[in-house]
């Protein structure tokens, strides 16, 4: 199983999720303003340079912008596009477009979990990106995630059965929940944020991280 971790801060960060077995390793990354845990396209690409091995580098752009998001990609090379936009500003057609742009990169399209109407929106995707995210959202926010809280994994589990794409499963996941939730909707991956977090929000905490991974291996061990 995929385990993902969201967001390295700087490059001893990433060079310590890949020794505990990271697979997929995040940064957020943006051309404009002034965010907190938004990264300069330069130190992005630093932080990169920690991920070795079979690890794989996702970049998360801060952007609603397809120029942005392609020079972002341009600029720091990623292995993964994770694109966490809201599905009514950033549409299939965008995905496709960006597909064409850069063959050679996988991208990741983030769900929002919020009811039924979730499965449709999903299944949208299938055939057209290479993975999706579920993940919980904010009303305030067209930027989907980090948000620290679960969703209905009952609708969850009904995207992953509904769609022939690999689902990574993220919304508030950590070290006390992830087993359940993989028993319960069976992802292909799952990904965690807020709570593999250093107390405070800056920076992760790599016992919590160890944690996460050994929840999950033990679980994956018994499917």
């Amino acid at each position: 199983m995929i385990i993902q971790i969201y967001e390295a801060i700087n490059i001893s960060e990433a060079e310590n999720m890949v020794k505990l077995g990271i697979d997929y390793i995040g940064v957020v990354a943006g051309l404009k303003g002034n965010y907190p845990g938004v990264l300069h396209p330069k130190q992005a690409y630093e932080i990169f340079k920690g991920v070795a091995g079979q690890a794989k580098k996702v970049l998360l752009p801060f952007s609603e912008s397809l120029e942005d998001i392609s020079i972002l990609v341009s600029q720091i090379k990623p292995d993964i596009l994770h694109l966490a936009v809201a599905p009514e500003i950033l549409l299939p057609t965008d995905v496709q477009t960006l597909k064409i742009q850069f063959p050679e990169i996988k991208i990741m399209r983030t769900i929002p979990v919020e009811s039924e109407d979730s499965i449709r929106i999903a299944k949208q995707y299938d055939g057209i990106a290479d993975y999706l995210l579920l993940d919980s959202r904010s009303k305030k926010d067209n930027h989907i995630g980090i948000t620290g809280e679960t969703h209905d994994w009952n609708i969850s589990k009904k995207i992953v059965e509904s769609v022939s794409i690999p689902v990574i499963l993220a919304g508030g996941l950590g070290p006390d929940n992830v087993a359940d939730a993989i028993l319960k909707v069976r992802p292909f991956g799952v990904d965690s944020k807020t709570k593999t977090d250093k107390i405070g929000g800056v920076g992760k905490d790599m016992k919590k991280i160890e944690n996460f991974v050994k929840n999950v291996k033990i679980t994956e061990s018994i499917l």
